[in-house]
């Protein structure tokens, strides 16, 4: 699989045994049904442009939920989630993580 991929298949499902998620403090602290629609946000986002993924490989974007502007970003981790992965298309050896944050936090 390609890295587009793999990170397709990751932020799709948001899969714990494709990666990890983890949010700001600033959509941490919001409601639970505004937390949901920033999740489905991320599931089915497709507006990939080069503004936003520039090597075609769907790791981050930006969209907006209510009146408030994200992004989600993933990032390549070793397995123990110390150091960048070495090979990010080879999952056995990478562990993604997603961000999601308010584009102010950014």
């Amino acid at each position: 699989m390609t890295i587009q991929q793999l990170n397709d298949a990751f932020r799709t499902s948001l899969c714990p045994d494709l990666g990890r998620i983890v949010m700001t403090s600033g959509v941490a602290r919001l409601d639970p049904e505004t937390i949901a629609q920033i999740l489905d946000s991320v599931r089915t986002y497709r507006q990939f442009g080069e503004d936003i993924n520039p090597h075609d490989e769907h790791d981050m974007g930006r969209f907006t939920v209510g009146n408030d502007d994200y992004y989600w970003k993933i990032d390549y981790y070793d397995r123990n989630l110390e150091y960048h992965s070495l090979d990010p298309s080879e999952p056995s050896v990478t562990m993604r993580v997603l961000t999601i944050f308010l584009i102010d936090e950014y």
